[in-house]
């Protein structure tokens, strides 16, 4: 037991210097300013700004409130260590402490991984069917709903900005726009090809087909972030809004593509009310997608990782997802599996495949 507790002593210690780690009182400082800032008459005048603060300051609670957590539960354990020193039957007590105080200081270092220019931003998921036919409209469609799942687990807020149903079944693409701390910083690694592997509920024969939707993921920023983009390099084309059929159908050309010319970036939205809030909305999707191109120009591996990547067919995905021979899904740049692939669907186990790219991208775990 002596052992044991030395060596919890140490974890304690390691534990106490975190507060440095994180910065921790820099970003006490910084949440008082801003809860001071949010007191002010005119903070709500300009609601996209405003939004803006207040995503800044949950990301920075999500670090400072287990941060304060941490450093009070490391003083009351050395009263513990104390107290179990005296009596072995409390050392079972210690150990869960510290195992739970090992999660917090995991959950930390996580967070302290998402430094990136815009991580601290809300994401803008899209997603599109590709090789697969009808069996690729369904497989983004049930993307779409994982990303859904996955957002209100983590109680962020979901806006549908954009959506194309196929006729037959699912969707030929769609746009979400996930906002809660850090959602992009989480996100960004979904960016690239999925591939299922299932017995084809759309084939009558009972065969197995291979399916693959593309994610797109980019910062939702906003208007004080400096992106530079010719109105001249921009084409407007206006089409008319799909719906559901009968009298809801969409009867005016509302619904707005723009195609960034230079790089080929095309981005739409049909969601909205008018075609002036389509267009605004659709703007604001190019500009993301164009900070997400700088963002990849700045950094020269994730500019070549993306670049070369495929959009579509054998050997260009992410990550494989199997329900045919068996359920599972694993991820090719990480290796991390999880063998069970509704909990994956459903939202409640894909955390471990952001965690583990993060941790890749770090260099904290080893490239497969």
């Amino acid at each position: 037991m002596p052992n044991s507790f030395n060596a919890a002593r140490r974890s304690a210690s390691v534990w106490s210097n975190s507060e440095t780690l994180f910065d921790y009182a820099a970003k006490r400082e910084e949440v008082e300013s801003i809860e001071a800032r949010m007191g002010q008459p005119d903070f709500w005048d300009d609601n996209e700004a405003a939004q803006a603060v207040v995503a800044q300051l949950k990301g920075l609670k999500a670090i400072v409130g287990p941060m304060g957590k941490l450093s009070t539960a490391v003083e009351d354990l050395d009263a513990l260590f104390e107290m179990a020193e005296e009596d072995e039957s409390i050392a079972e007590e210690v150990a869960a402490e510290i195992e739970r105080l090992e999660k917090i200081l995991d959950d930390l270092e996580l967070k302290a991984l998402l430094n990136g220019p815009n991580d601290s931003a809300g994401a803008i998921i899209t997603i599109n069917a590709r090789d697969g036919g009808t069996d690729a409209n369904d497989w983004a469609d049930m993307l779409l709903r994982m990303y859904s799942a996955w957002a209100v687990s983590q109680d962020y807020s979901i806006q549908l900005l954009d959506r194309q149903e196929n006729e037959e079944a699912g969707i030929n693409h769609a746009s979400i726009a996930v906002r809660g701390p850090m959602a992009y910083g989480y996100l960004k690694g979904e960016e690239g090809v999925h591939r299922l592997v299932r017995i084809s509920p759309f084939n009558s024969e009972g065969k197995r087909q291979t399916s693959f939707a593309a994610v797109s993921v980019t910062p939702e920023i906003d208007d004080s972030i400096d992106i530079d983009i010719e109105e001249k390099d921009v084409r407007v084309d206006t089409y008319r809004a799909g719906g559901a059929g009968g009298q809801h159908v969409n009867k005016t050309d509302s619904a707005i593509r723009l195609t960034h010319i230079p790089t080929n970036t095309v981005v739409q939205c049909q969601n909205e009310r008018s075609q002036h809030q389509n267009k605004a909305t659709a703007w604001k999707m190019l500009r993301a997608k164009m900070a997400r191109i700088e963002e990849d120009r700045r950094d020269a591996e994730d500019a070549s990782k993306y670049a070369t990547q495929a959009r579509t067919g054998f050997g260009s995905q992410i990550r494989n997802y199997f329900l045919h021979p068996d359920q599972r899904v694993k991820d090719a740049r990480t290796g991390h599996y999880v063998g069970s692939f509704n909990s994956v669907m459903n939202g409640s186990e894909l955390q471990g495949f952001l965690d583990a790219f993060l941790r890749l991208k770090a260099g904290k775990q080893e490239k497969v």
